[in-house]
């Protein structure tokens, strides 16, 4: 693994953090535009990673079944062409739902559930916001006897038994929480999520998430091979343990399960590649020595 070449790459593209955790260990850390460990960074779509996983503890105890359709919480989506729309497809972005609820378009819960999809569910994949906010509509249903929303089950569930502290999540016109973007948190805050991510859900010798439930995040849909339940998956061939979240302007995590090594990104934008950059990774450390030889 090639840490400083990596490193290098991000802060030609304009990074700001870069740290590297092997086995809980910080093992490389890099810093510039006013940031440090504790300085929170705004994750963007990276904040999609949550989902998929709360969704496979929410299977583990029984809440949902990612194969039931959107229509078995609410009837309006048991007939027509939402009628087949199943969790799975929300979180796979494979919904047939249209390009739309990024940034600050993020809908309510109410006007998501007004969406009527453009193709066929299950057929192509679209990435957008508004398939995260049906499927944070479900979960909010499904949670209303516990007096819960999905970020508060999303904080009692994982964030608070790693000690994952989330500087900021912002909120929508009713007070609701978006689903697919809105978190700020620091490198090494996101590094602890990406770690029980890299143990299978195991943390501190406890189960926080089956590894049967978590393994599903990382399977690719027919339409889109490179993309689980809120993680995109690896583009490099021989290294399928690659799992990695993604947001806006070159934030990232990369989870090398097989390393048992996760890496926290943050960036200002620029050229910013995930292929570009795990190659950069994967490339064999080359000696001082070798270098030389190699340049003459």
């Amino acid at each position: 693994m090639n840490i400083e070449r990596a490193a290098a790459y991000s802060n030609r593209a304009n990074g700001e953090a870069f740290l590297v955790v092997r086995d809980g260990v910080v093992v490389f850390e890099r810093y510039a535009d006013g940031y440090d460990p504790a300085t929170p960074h705004a994750l963007y779509s990276g904040s999609k990673s949550f989902w998929g996983t709360l969704a496979g503890v929410a299977r583990d105890e029984g809440l949902l079944a990612l194969d039931e359709t959107v229509g078995a919480t609410f009837p309006d989506w048991a007939h027509g062409p939402r009628a087949s729309v199943t969790l799975r497809q929300l979180l796979s972005l494979t919904s047939g739902i249209g390009f739309g609820g990024l940034g600050n378009a993020v809908p309510l819960y109410a006007k998501a559930l007004a969406v009527v999809p453009k193709n066929e569910p299950g057929s192509v994949f679209t990435y957008g916001g508004i398939p995260l906010q049906v499927f944070g509509a479900v979960l909010a249903e499904k949670l209303k006897l516990s007096g819960l929303t999905p970020h508060t089950y999303l904080y009692e569930k994982l964030l608070n038994p790693i000690g994952c502290i989330v500087a900021k999540w912002r909120f929508l016109a009713d007070r609701t929480q978006p689903l697919p973007t809105g978190a700020f948190v620091s490198a090494r805050e996101w590094a602890k999520y990406g770690e029980l991510i890299a143990a299978l859900g195991e943390w501190n010798g406890k189960v926080l998430v089956s590894a049967d439930s978590l393994l599903d995040c990382f399977e690719g849909s027919h339409p889109n091979p490179r993309y689980g339940l809120g993680w995109w998956l690896s583009p490099i061939v021989d290294r399928k343990d690659i799992a990695y979240a993604s947001g806006s302007g070159g934030q990232a995590m990369y989870v090398l399960r097989h390393d048992r090594t996760v890496i926290v990104r943050f960036g200002s934008g620029g050229s910013f590649k995930h292929e570009s950059f795990l190659k950069a990774l994967l490339a064999p450390e080359v000696s001082e020595r070798a270098a030389r030889k190699v340049s003459a």
